[in-house]
């Protein structure tokens, strides 16, 4: 039975995990780094407990201070959030080993769905479309050149162990294909320890389509729809909405089972997130697997009503789901913009400081997720997410309409933030109208 729980993060997600976990019922324990003193996360915990300095390698990436803490406070459960060790496998593990529970999916289904090339393989298996690509980690160019004029091109090579675009490479011929091997392989190297590579036929301005699904021990598997992540920079995320404008009904039931199918053939335990390619004839290729929350679930708990993180606390204390796939609904419309400590007008160059002045927008269906506030130093050691602004309505149209109001009414001075941007995006005719892709910020141009 869980008790109390350590959360081995920061920021907004440590406090969206500590909320769920007081709703439920339980202790919290907070871990914070010198640089987080004065962290909001640290003061709504039960318990909190400094584990080192400034840097994340020290703290939240340190897996023995962790456990240490742990034990100190008498925590029986480790709840990860996103991010920083929350899919690693060796960390699962030792949570195991140390008898204390990992909130999240075991060592093996981790390290399965985590090794991109590795989880190609398993979807192959069990029968989920993927993009056509190599059948494992390529031995050498000569592989990469064969396999490529089979696929045909454009190619992208992509790192087994990557994420967040780091070891990404798009080769248009055999030229750059042998320019770009070596590269995409010291990337990976330097950073994943891990320099295997991939190819995949490159699928040309596809939407990035995610769904979210819940399982738990006893084999019963659902998702939750469909959101849609194709605004991004660099492979990273900056708004996202459920449902997706290109999204049929009928597609959605196709993929939604897909999913089902892909987290059954492991036996997934928890919440996790199979990631899409939609390209323009809508054929939708499996991309990859998350397992762990995602920044971006409250606009699915939006628009089902259902509180994810309580739900994945709850089967990670071996309750059983308690939804049947007929029991949920959607209902609305919901964005979510990120708002980051970043410069748009610069190349969304990082902008920590101290800010100076706070108002967040509010009303009926208007939710912010954020641990900052007025007076806070943002620390310029971790990921510059400040807040997420999360709206609901019955509708895109009027939802676009909402999100531009709350972006009207949020300041945050002292710092440059990605609002303008925002503000930007939210009145672009292509994006109102949902003609857009993942590449769509590579024609959008701030103003």
């Amino acid at each position: 039975m869980i008790k109390k729980v350590l959360v081995a993060n920061r920021g907004e997600i440590a406090l969206r995990v500590i909320r769920a976990c007081k709703e439920i019922g339980l202790k919290t324990v907070s871990i914070h780094s010198k640089a987080d003193n004065y962290s909001l996360h640290r003061k709504f915990a039960d318990e909190d407990i400094c584990i080192g300095p400034s840097s994340a390698a020290e703290t939240y990436l340190n897996i023995p201070r962790i456990i240490a803490a742990a034990h100190i406070t008498g925590a029986n459960a480790i709840h990860p959030g996103y991010g920083f060790l929350a899919e690693n496998g060796t960390f699962a593990d030792v949570c195991t080993k140390n008898r204390i529970k990992f909130i999240g999916p075991t060592r093996k289904m981790i390290e399965m769905m985590g090794d991109k090339s590795t989880a190609r393989q398993t979807m192959i298996k069990a029968g989920v479309s993927v993009v056509p690509g190599s059948e494992g980690i390529l031995q050498d160019i000569n592989e990469a050149k064969k396999l490529a004029h089979q696929i045909k091109y454009p190619i992208i090579l992509k790192a087994t162990a990557g994420g967040g675009g780091k070891g990404m490479r798009i080769a248009r011929n055999d030229k750059e294909l042998a320019e770009y091997f070596s590269i995409a392989q010291a990337e990976a190297q330097a950073n994943f320890g891990n320099p295997g590579i991939y190819l995949e036929r490159y699928i040309e301005n596809p939407h990035h389509i995610e769904f979210q699904i819940l399982a738990d021990k006893w084999g019963h598997v659902v998702h939750l729809g469909e959101r849609d992540c194709s605004i991004q920079r660099r492979h990273q995320k900056l708004i996202e909405e459920t449902p997706s404008p290109i999204i049929t009904p009928k597609m959605r039931q196709q993929m939604g089972d897909a999913a089902v199918k892909a987290a059954k053939f492991i036996n997934y335990e928890g919440a996790g997130t199979i990631e899409f390619l939609v390209d323009k004839n809508k054929n939708f290729y499996f991309m990859e697997m998350n397992t762990r929350i995602q920044v971006e679930h409250p606009i699915t708990e939006e628009t089902t009503r259902i509180n994810l993180i309580k739900e994945q606390i709850l089967v990670a204390a071996g309750e059983r789901l308690k939804y049947k796939q007929s029991n949920i609904k959607f209902i609305g419309h919901s964005f979510e913009c990120r708002i980051n400590a970043e410069d748009p007008y610069h190349d969304f160059s990082p902008s920590p400081g101290k800010i100076e002045s706070l108002h967040f927008p509010g009303g009926l269906g208007v939710r912010v997720d954020s641990h900052i506030y007025s007076g806070y130093e943002i620390p310029p050691f971790y990921d510059s997410l400040l807040a997420k602004l999360i709206i609901w309505t019955e509708n895109r149209d009027e939802s676009i309409r909402r999100m531009r109001r709350c972006l009207d009414e949020i300041v945050i001075e002292g710092i440059n933030t990605t609002i303008p941007f925002h503000k930007q995006v939210f009145q672009n005719r292509r994006f109102i109208l949902g003609d857009f892709d993942t590449h769509f910020l590579d024609t959008f141009k701030m103003k």
